[in-house]
């Protein structure tokens, strides 16, 4: 009354060497001149926006207590 199972659930993993296939793939297509100098110049584009980002945003991240100029009215002056 014992019915037998399968000690691995997916027996046909043990057996994929058997259905190997002998298509090879295409080889790669490099990439011409001209796309490599885009990938480049692309490459540069973003990696300088990122450099520029921070030379911009690292004075306004700045904790300094003392303003560099102090912003006051004319009409505090007058006083």
């Amino acid at each position: 009354m014992f019915h037998r199972r399968e000690a691995v659930p997916f027996a046909f993993v043990a057996e994929a060497d058997a259905f190997r296939s002998n298509v090879t793939p295409p080889p790669r297509v490099r990439p011409s001149r001209s796309q490599l100098a885009g990938r480049v110049l692309v490459g540069l584009t973003v990696v300088g926006g990122l450099v520029g980002s921070l030379l911009f945003g690292l004075p306004a991240l700045e904790t300094d207590r003392t303003p560099a100029h102090s912003q006051k009215s004319e009409a505090s002056q007058g006083r």
